[in-house]
């Protein structure tokens, strides 16, 4: 459906159904958060599972890493490169909260928080597989900065996860719809 009657059944004048994400990138996030969880708070440190989801999580890093070169045109880390100055006043305006659109792709914010949870996942790939290395096997700093840098990715994952639900209040765009494949009614994407 398009046109007037389009934008009736999505709410009201200017409202329009918009398709957010691809389906491997929205494989790719709810196989990446699985994994993580499940590292995190489900799976022993100690056991082959929790190495073998590890592996599995950097090779899904990976595949998205390539996806960011080679994928549809909002996928690419061209569409939603790290701007910190744009990012700065992006959280003004969540602060004050002044209206405002969806992104096409990623919002200035959500850009940073994409390019820390992927550090995050590659510096925990390489220092779980470090641990596994006769060099690394026990040597402490390696296990505490895998540690530490698990502690952050969960804070940050909790940064996120609140970040859409306080942002598709303000922009009054269900944001989490986009991820789930389904379409979500939006104003249109900046």
């Amino acid at each position: 459906m398009t046109g007037p009657v389009a934008e009736a059944a999505a709410g009201g004048a200017g409202r329009r159904r918009v398709a957010v994400w691809d389906p491997f990138v929205r494989l790719f996030h709810w196989s990446l958060a699985g994994g993580f969880l499940l590292n995190y708070a489900l799976i022993d440190d100690d056991s082959a599972a929790h190495r073998w989801v590890g592996y599995a999580v950097a090779a899904l890093v990976g595949l998205r890493i390539l996806w960011g070169f080679a994928g549809p045109r909002r996928a690419r880390f061209a569409s939603f490169p790290p701007d910190p100055a744009a990012a700065w006043d992006h959280l003004r305006q969540i602060a004050l909260w002044r209206p405002g659109r969806p992104h096409a792709s990623h919002s200035p914010l959500g850009a940073l928080m994409v390019y820390n949870l992927l550090a995050c996942m590659l510096a925990l790939g390489l220092t779980g597989w470090m641990m596994t290395t006769t060099a690394f096997f026990g040597v402490e700093w390696v296990e505490e900065l895998h540690e530490a840098v698990a502690n952050w990715a969960m804070l940050s994952v909790i940064v996120h996860v609140g970040a859409v639900f306080v942002e598709s209040r303000r922009l009054n765009a269900n944001l989490l719809r986009g991820m789930t494949g389904a379409w979500p009614w939006t104003r249109g994407p900046r």
